[in-house]
């Protein structure tokens, strides 16, 4: 093609004199060739452009369809959450902001994927067209995907760490965890981090890569226990009546209706001793209300003695709590040997008599 050109402008490059100016036959000689050249391969051109058109147009309407989907699925699995919100259902179910946020990492992670596997595989049908060797440039994204990936391994694990922990609901907002390097209620889950808010009001940001265990206090049901120790004299079966009343009667009372998960069971004698005994009173009640329930139970537990004539104790024993009867005796001094003037104590500490010269 260069010598071509320098054809056509006249110059020969072996050719020493001085350089020929184009005519006009070579001109059109050229021109003739450009366009038959152009008339030769235009329809492959079109066909490759067609063909990159084609692929583009395909992946963009089908990562706008793939992400609007994700989009939907995502909104109504958040309506669903709403619907049974401060409902008797919603109890049994996760609050809405953590379904929201879960709903929305999910989502995050479903479409960031899709984008990636369909723009990577268009680009790769676009250099296909184009008839370029697409091994060297897979190895090469392979060396470069591993090098990256042992220079950033904490980021990765902290990544992958982190969508398996939303994928599987292990723990969400609203949620008491113990992550083993801190714990506390759970206020915010990132694919990445997860904040947790401590019983001093301290926020933990937490690696999802380093959490090693995780202990959900906020999953399931929890169980409220109660020791309530009475002196060992007591009728056990009064003290169990009363018992059982009270957590009828809790059972019955809002909201302790929809907190407690199962009757108040009296599990019985707990400890025997010679000053008191400890009868143990359990509840199964909904995650994270057990320590509201206990109080609760307690409350009501010491009125109902209160009322029935059931002591409890606790503190000092017994024996100090109940005050002996003042010993008569104990106000008269002892007898002392000073009390006799002949004593040998009285005459001892007699003042001496002082000489008789001296008293001249």
């Amino acid at each position: 093609m260069f010598l071509s050109v320098l054809s056509a402008a006249g110059t020969d490059p072996d050719d020493k004199t001085t350089p020929k100016p184009p005519t006009l036959d070579d001109a059109q000689e050229h021109a003739t060739n450009a366009a038959s050249w152009v008339e030769q391969n235009w329809s492959a051109w079109l066909g490759i452009g067609l063909r990159i058109l084609l692929i583009v147009a395909v992946a963009i309407v089908l990562r706008v369809v793939i992400r609007r989907s994700i989009t939907k699925l995502i909104e109504r699995m958040n309506r669903t959450a709403q619907s049974v919100n401060g409902t008797a259902l919603g109890g049994l179910l996760v609050n809405v902001e953590r379904r929201r946020q879960r709903s929305q990492a999910i989502g995050s992670v479903l479409r960031s994927v899709a984008s990636f596997l369909i723009l990577g595989t268009a680009a790769l049908m676009v250099l296909g067209t184009f008839q370029i060797n697409l091994a060297p440039l897979l190895a090469s994204a392979g060396v470069a995907g591993v090098a990256i990936g042992f220079g950033a391994r904490n980021l990765v694990t902290d990544f992958l760490s982190g969508v398996f922990m939303i994928l599987e609901d292990q723990y969400g907002v609203g949620d008491s965890i113990d992550a083993g390097v801190a714990s506390g209620e759970v206020i915010e889950v990132g694919l990445r981090v997860t904040k947790l808010r401590g019983d001093n009001g301290e926020i933990w940001y937490v690696r999802n890569g380093e959490v090693k265990r995780i202990g959900n206090l906020s999953q399931g049901w929890s169980t409220a226990g109660v020791d309530v120790t009475v002196r060992p004299d007591e009728d056990l079966e009064k003290v169990k009546t009363t018992l059982v009343e009270v957590g009828e009667s809790m059972a019955k009372d809002e909201p302790w209706n929809e907190r407690l998960w199962g009757p108040v069971e009296v599990l019985g004698l707990d400890s025997v001793l010679l000053d008191s005994m400890v009868v143990r009173v359990s509840a199964k009640t909904m995650p994270g209300n057990a320590l509201g329930v206990e109080r609760e139970l307690r409350w009501r537990i010491k009125r109902a003695f209160d009322a029935a004539g059931i002591r409890i104790v606790g503190g000092l024993p017994l024996q100090a709590a109940e005050e002996a009867a003042a010993d008569p005796s104990a106000g008269v001094a002892a007898p002392s040997a000073y009390a006799s003037a002949t004593s040998p104590q009285s005459l001892a500490a007699s003042p001496i008599a002082p000489p008789p010269n001296l008293a001249k």
